[in-house]
């Protein structure tokens, strides 16, 4: 039974040790300014251990510091679209967009759509599946007292508690349904070539309608073929090829 505990313990402890060394061999690649070695390290967490949005950060301020713009803002996209909240990856990532040859000025939002994104992206997908969970819990305590006390002051309390409560868990799920789409339903892209020109229609013969350049961030609205119809921030829309761009 000792041997069955011990190789469960080692099963479980070994994978957490070997990506331990793994990180601090990346770090130390990199703070020795072998930022090549570094993306290699942390690339390969990614592909055996699967998606982090403390390796994806990492990972881009390696390509940043080796001058790789694009590949850099691929990856602080995707640390950011699973830590929406984290200011740090925010900042590198405008820094690494200051770096990119297009300056796109994004169409004006409904200031009631703005504030409705700026609140969900105060917490992660799974921060908010936590506190509408929470919250859930804490409005069934409240209607304990309302449904059990027998004090008006008391019944009133649990009541409006359990509304706000219950509005929260509204609240909290659809912000965390909303982060656990834009996951699983990728349609941003960063363009990797360094110039694409931007077609009317999917296909080398049509009109030739603007020029953008790699580290520009699109949005894919269709594909058709080898091509992709995109829209950028500024509301401009066209075809161009796929292979040109990489799914954030």
């Amino acid at each position: 039974m000792k041997h069955w505990i011990f190789l469960f313990f080692l099963c479980v402890t070994f994978p957490l040790v070997a990506q331990d060394a793994a990180i601090k061999e990346a770090e130390v690649a990199y703070t020795k300014g072998d930022y090549k070695s570094a993306i290699d390290l942390y690339e390969g967490l990614l592909e055996n251990k699967g998606e982090s949005a403390a390796i994806y950060y990492n990972l881009g301020n390696a390509y940043y510091k080796d001058g790789q713009i694009a590949p850099a803002i691929l990856n602080y996209e995707r640390a950011l679209l699973l830590s929406p909240a984290d200011g740090d990856i925010r900042f590198n990532l405008q820094m690494a967009k200051q770096r990119s040859v297009d300056k796109i000025e994004p169409l004006g939002e409904f200031f009631l759509a703005e504030w409705f994104h700026a609140v969900q992206n105060l917490a992660s997908a799974d921060r908010w599946g936590t506190i509408g969970i929470v919250c859930f819990l804490l409005c069934l305590v409240c209607l304990s007292v309302f449904f059990f006390s027998r004090q008006r002051r008391f019944k009133q309390i649990g009541f409006y508690s359990a509304v706000v409560l219950l509005a929260i868990v509204v609240v909290a799920n659809v912000f965390a349904s909303n982060q656990a789409d834009e996951i699983i339903n990728r349609t941003e892209a960063i363009v990797f070539s360094p110039t694409v020109t931007v077609k009317s229609s999917p296909d080398q013969s049509g009109t030739d309608l603007f020029v953008i350049h790699e580290g520009t961030k699109v949005s894919i609205k269709s594909t058709l073929g080898e091509w992709s119809e995109i829209s950028l921030e500024d509301g401009n829309v066209g075809w161009m090829p796929s292979k040109d761009i990489v799914k954030i």
